[in-house]
């Protein structure tokens, strides 16, 4: 008799382990202690946070270390394509759903050349346009100092003259 029922138990065991309805039921579970309503959920933020402000500073031609300083390091440059960078920003707070912004920056021989994603740079309302008289230029002559070195410059405050 016992015997029997080891081997009924197996077999309903066997039988509800392949039901779709015990894994939905399993599923279930999970997602109403989701939605009780005072459990706390922190904010997850993750990614590189980009702005419509940054992306608007943006200006092709801008070299690798400006668009750097600009947006940060990028979240994800390929090996296999160095000249692309790509950010990437997630954020979801408490129960609502996740929210997703990318763009990702072209670079041609370390310059920026393209923009795509999430954010496209606006043109500002103002454009300011300069007069030739209120540009200040400023001319620097060439260097004109002499070769020696700093160790050249010691020996000679010294007073030992260096060997040429």
């Amino acid at each position: 008799m016992q015997k029997l029922l080891i081997y009924w138990v197996c077999g309903a065991s066997l039988l509800l382990a392949g039901c779709s309805t015990v894994k939905d039921i399993s599923n279930a579970i999970p997602d109403a202690l989701n939605r009780l309503p005072l459990v706390y959920r922190p904010d997850i933020q993750q990614g590189n946070v980009v702005s419509q402000e940054a992306i608007n500073n943006l200006k092709p031609g801008m070299s690798k270390s400006q668009v750097s300083y600009l947006l940060g390091t990028p979240m994800l440059v390929d090996v296999f394509h160095q000249d692309r960078w790509d950010y990437f920003y997630s954020m979801k707070t408490g129960n609502e759903e996740i929210k997703q912004e990318r763009v990702t920056l072209y670079f041609v021989d370390d310059r920026l050349t393209r923009i795509e994603g999430d954010y496209r740079p606006e043109p500002t309302d103002e454009l300011i346009e300069t007069k030739p008289e209120d540009e200040l230029i400023i001319s620097v002559p060439d260097y004109t100092g002499d070769d020696q070195g700093i160790f050249s410059r010691v020996l000679e405050s010294v007073g030992i003259e260096p060997d040429e």
